[in-house]
């Protein structure tokens, strides 16, 4: 299937990126002159997403005018000026201002470049492979040797059946969770109204068997302190160098 919809995690307060992120917020620092919320609504773009909920919090008033400069897609702005509501509450308060369906999920500082040429994108793949009978949800993933930034960390380990479980010491096939979910917005219908962390959901769909993985092609990369923008920029300088 395609999907029309998305939903851009982008209100985070980005404490580990200041002193950069003291006067803007961390989706608009630009990595190589493009700031990272563009690289991830440019990839929603390219996927077929014609509609897609932004969250705001930290300098909410830069972040709707940047975005109010983009054509496409459709910029829906969920508000959370009064109170940021983590990412699962930011999410939930999203997905109420979209229709009900199959939505595209992303973190705003998550993306990544050097996709394969004359193959479907990754968000194209994650859309098509998505079975909302089978899963809650389908969680793009990436290998930790094919990220910058990354700290290591492995979320997942990634079953030969495509489900996935929570990693830990020993298990086959770690892999790293590159901010990127297929999900229908009927998960998140009973979900309360106040602040709580998406890994709840990916705890419970996974006890469920009903979390799974897709490999992501390229190279993904995080930026989460000032000394990471050079690395992410050497690495879309050597993956993408036509900018």
């Amino acid at each position: 299937m395609s999907i029309s919809n998305a939903m851009v995690l982008a209100a985070g307060l980005g404490t580990r990126l200041r002193p950069i992120t003291n006067t803007m917020p961390k989706p608009l620092v630009e990595i190589a002159g493009k700031p990272m919320i563009d690289y991830v609504l440019d990839l929603l773009v390219e996927a077929g997403v014609s509609t897609a909920a932004v969250n705001v919090h930290h300098f909410a008033d830069l972040m709707e005018g940047h975005l109010s400069q983009r054509s496409a897609p459709e910029i829906v702005i969920s508000d959370e000026r009064e109170a940021l509501m983590n990412s699962g509450g930011g999410l939930a308060k999203g997905l109420k201002l979209l229709p009900e369906g199959p939505v595209l999920v992303m973190n705003a500082d998550l993306f990544w470049v050097g996709e394969p040429k004359g193959k479907p994108s990754n968000l194209t793949r994650l859309a098509a492979a998505f079975d909302a009978e089978r899963m809650d949800m389908l969680l793009l993933c990436v290998r930790d040797e094919d990220t910058t930034g990354h700290n290591g960390k492995r979320d997942f380990s990634l079953g030969d059946d495509g489900k996935l479980t929570r990693y830990a010491e020993g298990l086959p096939n770690p892999v790293v969770y590159a901010g990127a979910i297929a999900l229908h917005s009927r998960l998140f219908a009973d979900a309360p109204d106040d602040a709580f962390n998406l890994n709840i959901y990916f705890d419970r769909a996974a006890e469920e068997g009903r979390l799974y993985g897709l490999l992501l092609d390229g190279h993904w990369m995080t930026v989460g302190t000032p000394e990471a923008i050079g690395e992410a920029e050497a690495a879309i300088r050597r993956l993408q160098p036509e900018g």
